[in-house]
C-alpha cells in the first residue's frame, strides 16, 4: 500500500505541472496586456505600465514567471492580483470556506438524495418508482443549472415565501440550502441513475442469490452485499465530482449572489487577472488530484478482493 501512494504522488506531479504550465500559457502567453486593459479607455503613460510589469514580474520570460509562481507555492505565495495588489492566497482564503461550505452541502445532498432514488429505482426496476425516478432525474440532466436556479427562486422564493431569493449570509446553512440543490441537481440525476443500474445489475448476481438462499436477514442482504458491491462505480463518480463542484460554482454563485471561488473565477476571467485565475486553478488541480487518490484507496475498503502493490 505504501509504494502504490508513493508512485501515485509521484504520477502526481507531471499531471500537476502539465495542468498548472497549459492554464499559465493560456493567462499570460494569449494576445493582450492585462496592466493595459486594467485602466480600460484612459492614456497612461507607458513608462508606468513597464513599472507595474515590473514590479510585479509581468516584464521576465514566460518560463522564468512559471517557475517563480512553483517556487512560492510552497510558501503559499499564489502571487498578486493586478487591480487591487492583494496576494492571491488572500483572496483563496476568504473565497475557499464559503465555497467549502456550498459544495459539502451540495456533496451530502448528493449522497443521501442520489444513492436514495438509485437504490429505490434498482430494487423495483421496471416498475412505477423506477418509471418516476428516471422521468425526474431526465428533467434534471435536461434543464441548464441556470435555468433550474431560477425557477427554483421563483417556486420557493417568490411564490411560497420559504427563503430569500439571494444569499445575504454565506454562513447560514439555511439560506445555502437552495443554492446547493441547484448545484447538486445534476450531479444528483447522475449519481441516481449510476446507482440505480448498479444495484439492478448486482441484484441478479449469483452471490445475492446465495446469500438469500443462505437466510440471511433482508436489511443485510440488502446494505453488506448488494449496496456496498453496487457502490464502487458510484464511488468513482462522486470522488471525481467533489473537484466538479468545486468548479462548478461559477454559475450557481452567480445566480445567488455568493461570493466563494466561482465568483473570483469569474471576476478574474472578465479582468485578465492571470494571476488569480491561475491561482484558483492550482487549487482546484490539487482538489482533484488530492480525492482522486483517496477514491483509488477507497476501492480496497468496498472491495477486499483489491489489493495494491
Amino acid at each position: 500500500m505504501g509504494r502504490y501512494v508513493a508512485r501515485r504522488l509521484l504520477q502526481m506531479i507531471p499531471v500537476f505541472i502539465g495542468v498548472t504550465l497549459l492554464v499559465f500559457l493560456m493567462m499570460y502567453a494569449l494576445p493582450g496586456d492585462p496592466v493595459r486593459a486594467l485602466y480600460g479607455d484612459q492614456t497612461i503613460d507607458p513608462a508606468q505600465i513597464a513599472a507595474i510589469k515590473a514590479d510585479l514580474g509581468l516584464d521576465l520570460p514566460l518560463w522564468q514567471q512559471y517557475w517563480n509562481y512553483l517556487m512560492g507555492l510552497p510558501q503559499g505565495d499564489f502571487g498578486e492580483q493586478i487591480a487591487t495588489g492583494l496576494p492571491v492566497g488572500e483572496v483563496i482564503a476568504r473565497a475557499l470556506p464559503i465555497t467549502a461550505r456550498l459544495a459539502l452541502l451540495a456533496f451530502i445532498i448528493i449522497v443521501i438524495v442520489g444513492i436514495g432514488l438509485g437504490m429505490v429505482a434498482g430494487l423495483n426496476a421496471g416498475r412505477w418508482p423506477d418509471t418516476v425516478v428516471l422521468f425526474v432525474t431526465l428533467i434534471f440532466i435536461s434543464v441548464p443549472v441556470f435555468v433550474l436556479g431560477y425557477i427554483y427562486q421563483y417556486v420557493f422564493s417568490n411564490t411560497l415565501n420559504w427563503t430569500s431569493p439571494l444569499v445575504t449570509d454565506s454562513e447560514n446553512l439555511g439560506e445555502l440550502l437552495m443554492p446547493a440543490f441547484v448545484l447538486a441537481s445534476l450531479s444528483l440525476a447522475y449519481v441516481a441513475r449510476l446507482t440505480r443500474s448498479s444495484v439492478a445489475e448486482n441484484r441478479r448476481a449469483d452471490y445475492m442469490r446465495t446469500a438469500i438462499a443462505k437466510g440471511l436477514p433482508q436489511r443485510r442482504v440488502l446494505s453488506v452485499h448488494l449496496l456496498r458491491n453496487s457502490m464502487i462505480p458510484v464511488v468513482t463518480f462522486l470522488g471525481v465530482d467533489i473537484g466538479t463542484l468545486m468548479a462548478g460554482a461559477v454559475v450557481t454563485e452567480g445566480i445567488f449572489n455568493i461570493n466563494g471561488i466561482g465568483s473570483e473565477l469569474f471576476t478574474a476571467l472578465f479582468r485578465r487577472e492571470g494571476s488569480t485565475v491561475v491561482g484558483l486553478v492550482t487549487l482546484i488541480v490539487i482538489i482533484y488530484l488530492a480525492i482522486s487518490l483517496l477514491v483509488d484507496l477507497l476501492y480496497a475498503v468496498l472491495d477486499p478482493r483489491i489489493r495494491y502493490a
